[in-house]
């Protein structure tokens, strides 16, 4: 598979890698609503932000939608979109490789994106998510308008790239049929199984029992399919179905056969297509309009609109699902997520995090009735928690940040060790069981005594306290007082804190 190379692309690759595992600290005066919501709202830098959310969320979100920057050569008020070209990419590359980790093995990420970027988008996402795992590419129809200024071309669409992390696994949606599907359905012979329409009954694959003549009922006779084609059914499947009045003949029953296609028999959904009109899911100005009635000034100059989110989200997720959006914006997912009772995760870097976002969440939660509010009945309810980036787990020598939380640094090692988020009660010596191996940690006194040649060592007695477990153990702590023959005896493999712990 080809690979794009760039200016300082090996510096790039371990980027995420050195990237300082942060605490994460919650702003209680930003939360809103629910004090017990699993939705996030986190400011800071999204590389530092994912990194810190990872040992909790990995391979748990179904649905990514992603707006980065495009890339324009463009200052915006709340972004700078003009960067070099391999700056874009330094930045890109870490981000998709960290949002891949938290992907469902039946989950996909939505990319939106111009032609500024998007070839080069997709040939680095090929390679982070697997070209076998690239679902399609999508066409918004942005603009309802010609642009009068353009220099060359008025461009009136986006890309949308969508990928899977398992393409074998992932499924779409269907999208729910509306009364522009249903139109084309009639009854013109008053069928007592209702409205239908016809498809045709030539292909031109080839089919051996594909060739023969038919006798309309109005005398003509046809004598095979039209030229290069073949009929899609045998001769005697073709009078099976005439005898259940599935063939129409036209009004004067010599017009070439069709089969009848009943809306009462069709799939409850249409599959979604790659070209998307904002006639179905809106345009820029729509989104603009929809920033405009919720803070009264034309105060973010690039959002998407709800109904484009909707439709994402719709054919990617479900009801409680995890929804992630790691450029967050105005906070357009979190909204459309919230009011379609999805779980979500929204990470924004800049001021307008506090200034936007928020603001907007919880009018949400206060149930307002912009952008797709009424179309999902939208009533209000739920809440938010925010989060700030905290103190480095580590310092910049590798020592233990004594700030650290026994719960946050059991996070950390257990996802280290495992690769799966942890969901231990963060209270216990023993983290947990990952394929028969059992976990523990000694750290802030978490047997009850704080002295420094106390619980965090483990000693004989320490061993006799700690929650058994009839197979191998890896224990964590500062230090270790038992003789490596008798480790070796209770199957226990020990780790000193803070230098065996891996810095991912």
């Amino acid at each position: 598979m080809p690979i794009l190379h760039w200016l300082d692309r090996e510096d790039t690759l371990k980027v995420a890698r050195e990237t300082p595992y942060r605490l994460l600290e919650e702003d209680r005066s930003l939360s809103f609503g629910d004090e017990e919501s699993q939705n996030l709202i986190v400011q800071g830098d999204n590389l530092a932000a994912l990194k810190a959310l990872l040992p909790y969320y990995a391979g748990q979100v179904k649905c990514m939608f992603i707006d980065p920057p495009y890339n324009t050569k463009s200052a915006f008020e709340h972004y700078d979109d003009n960067l070099e070209h391999a700056q874009w990419l330094h930045l890109m590359y870490p981000r998709l490789e960290l949002l891949r980790e938290f992907l469902r093995e039946d989950g996909s990420i939505w990319i939106s994106i111009d032609d500024n970027e998007a070839h080069y988008l997709k040939v680095i996402a090929d390679e982070v998510f697997g070209r076998k795992n690239f679902v399609d590419t999508i066409i918004w129809r942005k603009n309802y308008s010609p642009k009068s200024s353009a220099k060359h071309f008025s461009s009136d669409h986006d890309y949308i790239l969508v990928y899977a992390k398992n393409a074998e696994v992932w499924r779409p949606k269907l999208i729910p049929r509306g009364e522009k599907q249903n139109k084309a359905y009639k009854n013109l012979d008053n069928d007592i199984r209702g409205p239908w329409k016809t498809s045709d009954l030539s292909a031109r694959n080839f089919y051996s029992l594909g060739k023969y003549a038919i006798k309309c009922p109005g005398g003509r006779i046809i004598s095979g399919p039209p030229g290069g084609n073949y009929w899609r059914v045998s001769e005697e499947k073709f009078w099976e179905m005439h005898k259940d009045e599935r063939i129409w003949w036209g009004k004067d029953g010599n017009s070439i056969p069709q089969i009848k296609r009943f809306l009462s028999e069709v799939k409850e959904g249409v599959t979604p297509q790659t070209y998307w009109h904002y006639d179905e899911v809106g345009h820029t100005q729509e989104a603009k309009k929809e920033i405009l009635q919720l803070f009264g000034s034309d105060v973010f100059l690039t959002p998407k609109p709800e109904r484009l989110i909707e439709r994402i989200l719709y054919i990617s997720s479900s009801e409680n699902e995890l929804v992630m959006d790691s450029f967050l914006g105005s906070g357009t997912t979190a909204a459309v997520a919230h009011k379609m009772g999805r779980r979500y995760i929204g990470i924004e870097m800049g001021e307008h995090a506090v200034t936007h976002v928020v603001p907007r969440l919880k009018k949400v939660v206060e149930g307002e009735q912009g952008g797709i509010s009424k179309a999902v009945d939208w009533q209000g309810g739920g809440g938010f928690r925010f989060f700030r980036l905290g103190e480095p787990v580590f310092d910049a020598y590798g020592q233990l940040n004594r700030a650290v939380s026994f719960a946050a640094l059991a996070a950390h090692i257990w996802f280290a060790e495992t690769h799966i988020p942890y969901s231990g009660p963060g209270n216990s010596p023993l983290l947990g069981v990952h394929s028969g191996t059992a976990y523990y940690l000694l750290y802030n006194g978490i047997l009850g005594d704080k002295r420094p040649a106390g619980g965090n060592i483990l000693t004989h007695k320490v061993l006799a306290d700690l929650p058994e477990h009839d197979g191998p153990k890896v224990i964590y702590g500062e230090a270790c007082r038992i003789g490596e023959a008798r480790l070796q005896e209770v199957s226990i493999t020990f780790r000193q804190i803070p230098y065996d712990i891996k810095v991912r």
